[in-house]
């Protein structure tokens, strides 16, 4: 008994990069992204075998609040209309996948003013089961907690060779203890989401920090008592970047306590709405896609 949480946007942007833009409808419309999500969707449920799914949104991308702390914060995103930079030929798929999971049936949950990472993070502290997070971005491991069986199913070197990352994988990979990866991310910042990290501070440095120390706080104090498990130059680059390190903790952890929907992540023996699947099906042109899906969930 397993349940399985879709960083949805995450997932999409690696089904429509992975599969060839040729891809079309009857009608001409592009579906890349639609089977490339329908079909990586089947595969995990394939070699997972979940009891309980559900896909997770972005409410907002760039949540007020998190802008308000840092008004940076992805800001390296925005496009000339103040949206999300996303590919032409993706955008029009979105609601066609949105669409089409509801007719089969998984809970869809975004939440106005907080990311999918939120949502998921709340799911997570909720479960009274074996959590298996679907993502290819790493801001989810912090999320990881082997006493409660919560793991990230890491897409970023794609489906076939998907790394399982547990606190040993963590620690493996950062020379971190494994409990310690959001206090290194705060530390070492995040490109992608316009975050600088402590400037001055790269990778290792904050792999040496997360060693000795478990929360901002600490090594905050750690800075002004002048701990001699902080490198001097690392303590003097805390303090000038001092402004940073006190919103961090809130800036990068993900939400644990968002209010949600009530929401059935539980799959059922059949699709919510076999005609609708149907009618996408033919105007679409996603008859194996969908084969596979149903067959992946033993329909």
């Amino acid at each position: 008994m397993t349940q399985m949480l879709i960083d949805s946007a995450s997932l999409w942007y690696r089904a429509y990069y992975g599969m060839p833009e040729t891809l079309q409808s009857p009608s001409g419309e592009p579906i890349n992204a639609i089977k490339g999500f329908i079909d990586m969707t089947a595969r995990l449920i394939n070699h997972y075998r979940p009891s309980e799914i559900a896909l997770c949104l972005d409410g907002d991308w760039r949540p007020s609040w998190r802008v308000e702390l840092f008004p940076d914060y992805k800001l390296n995103r925005v496009d000339d209309e103040g949206d999300e930079e996303e590919p032409d030929l993706l955008t029009p798929q979105i609601p066609h996948i949105l669409d089409f999971f509801d007719a089969v049936g998984f809970p869809v949950i975004g939440i106005d003013d907080y990311e999918a990472d939120d949502v998921i993070a709340t799911l997570t502290e909720k479960a009274r089961k074996p959590v298996r997070i679907v993502t290819g971005d790493r801001d989810l491991f912090q999320l990881v907690d082997d006493e409660r069986d919560a793991k990230v199913v890491y897409l970023a070197k794609g489906i076939s060779a998907h790394d399982l990352v547990d606190r040993a994988w963590i620690e493996k990979k950062y020379s971190i203890p494994g409990d310690r990866y959001s206090l290194f991310a705060m530390i070492r910042g995040d490109a992608s989401d316009g975050l600088p990290g402590i400037k001055g501070i790269g990778e290792k440095g904050a792999a040496k920090i997360a060693e000795h120390f478990s929360s901002m706080d600490e090594v905050i104090d750690a800075a002004h008592s002048e701990d001699a498990r902080l490198h001097d130059t690392h303590r003097k680059r805390i303090l000038a970047d001092l402004d940073y390190a006190k919103i961090a903790t809130e800036l990068v952890s993900c939400a644990r306590d968002i209010r949600l929907p009530q929401a059935d992540l539980l799959i059922k023996e059949g699709p919510a709405d076999k005609s609708a699947i149907d009618q996408m099906k033919s105007d679409l042109g996603l008859g194996s896609s969908v084969d596979r899906l149903f067959a992946a969930l033993r329909w």
